[in-house]
Formats: structure tokens, sequence, C-alpha cells
């Protein structure tokens, strides 16, 4: 299988310790045929070989898109409405922000933020990336007071979102269906955000800040046609 095998060279991982990132991943950078897979991981899931990946049917022709003005709107929605409470609204703005998607959101630990007298920065992929602000005073908000620490997990919790269950963080699908009942298109927002990205930073740099292959990040930036893309044979150090 055609998955397996890029899995294996990719990532040196397996079906079993396959996670949704990489499943994304995945079919983001290929035909729509690969959305095949989801027959292969519904017998996972069955089978208990992998419970954690989660394909839907595919009815579009196209991607999901979410206009760049679209985008703003929830990140001001976001950041100075009422529509959620503070953790939903912080996993949403590390979407429309950071690009970041929501299975890796949830498990991001306390910390990956560093809050000093410069400022605030969160570490996301290879090197800490700043956080603006008004975003840095919810993040600093919400880490004062995280819910759910009183279900057995105590105020030790590593987590930036515990579950009501101790010891775990929330689980993604929770998030997930929280911001698509505000409204909010989730594969939409995070192409359109890794697209701006790209815009912005030359692609290798953006993949090394956020996490994502350099793969992803020429793809996005092929698709916004960018001049950073002709260089898509070139690493591309920071100073």
């Amino acid at each position: 299988m055609k998955f397996l095998l890029w899995l294996h060279e990719t990532y040196q991982r397996t079906a079993e310790s396959c996670t949704q990132q990489d499943v994304d991943e995945w079919a983001a950078t290929g035909p729509t045929t690969r959305s095949a897979i989801r027959t292969f991981f519904v017998v996972a899931k069955k089978s208990r070989l992998n419970t954690s990946v989660t394909i839907q049917h595919r009815s579009a022709k196209t991607s999901p898109s979410l206009s760049q003005d679209q985008r703003l709107a929830w990140i001001h929605e976001l950041l100075t409405g009422t529509s959620e409470s503070l953790p939903y609204r912080i996993a949403g703005m590390l979407l429309l922000l950071y690009a970041q998607p929501l299975v890796k959101v949830v498990t991001l630990p306390t910390g990956v933020v560093d809050d000093n007298d410069t400022g605030m920065s969160i570490t996301l992929g290879a090197h800490p990336t700043d956080v603006p602000e008004p975003f840095a005073s919810l993040i600093r908000e919400h880490l004062a007071a995280r819910p759910n620490l009183r279900t057995g997990a105590g105020t030790e919790s590593p987590w930036m979102f515990p579950s009501t269950l101790a010891g775990r963080h929330l689980h993604p699908n929770t998030v997930m269906d929280r911001l698509r009942d505000l409204g909010v298109n989730l594969l939409g927002a995070r192409s359109r955000a890794i697209g701006e990205l790209v815009l912005e930073c030359p692609p290798s740099l953006v993949a090394e800040a956020l996490g994502y292959s350099t793969q992803v990040a020429f793809l996005h930036a092929e698709k916004a046609a960018e001049p950073w893309a002709r260089y898509a044979g070139r690493r591309i150090t920071g100073a």
C-alpha cells in the first residue's frame, strides 16, 4: 500500500502508530483518490489496530475554501467574542493563526508556551514562534485558570487543554465539533492560514516553525503562486 510505504519512509511509523496529522498530510499532498484509504482505516478502527484516525467521506469535488477576509473575521470573533468558552476560542486561534491541526492542538503541553519580559512565544515546531497581543493575553488568562483541573489530574496536569478524564487532554473530536457548530470551516481555515503564512516567509521556515513537512509548505506556496515555490529544491535557513 503506497500510504504505508510513504508513512514508513517519511516518519518511520506504521499503521498502528499512524496519527491523524499523517493521514491529513497524505491526503492533502496528492490526488483526490488518496481519500480511498478511508476504507483501510475503517477496518483498522474495527479491529482496534488504530482507533485514533478518522477519515470523512469525500463529498466535495474541491477542497473546502475560506477567504482571507473570512479568516480574519473568525480571528476577530474568537479574540473578542463570547460565542464559545476560552479553551475552544484558543484552540480555534491556534488553527486560524498558526495552521495547527486540532488533533495536534489538543496534545500541546503547557510547556510549549514561554512567557517572559520580552513577550510570549509558542513552540509548535523546531523553533519558537512569537504570539502577538491580544492573543497572548488570552493564553495567559487560560493558563492561569485551565478548566477540568479538579477531576483528579490536579494542577500538575501537563496539558494546555485538560479533559474531564483525569490525566488526559481533550479529545480532538470534542474541539472539532464545538468549532464546527460555530460555523468554522476547519479544513478551509487551516489551508488558508498556511497559504497566507507562506506568502510572508519562505515555506521551509514556515514548515520548521509550525511542525509541517517542507513538502506540505511548498505545496501551499505553489497553490498561492508564491515566488518562494521556485526554490523548492533549496533549504532556506533563517538568520
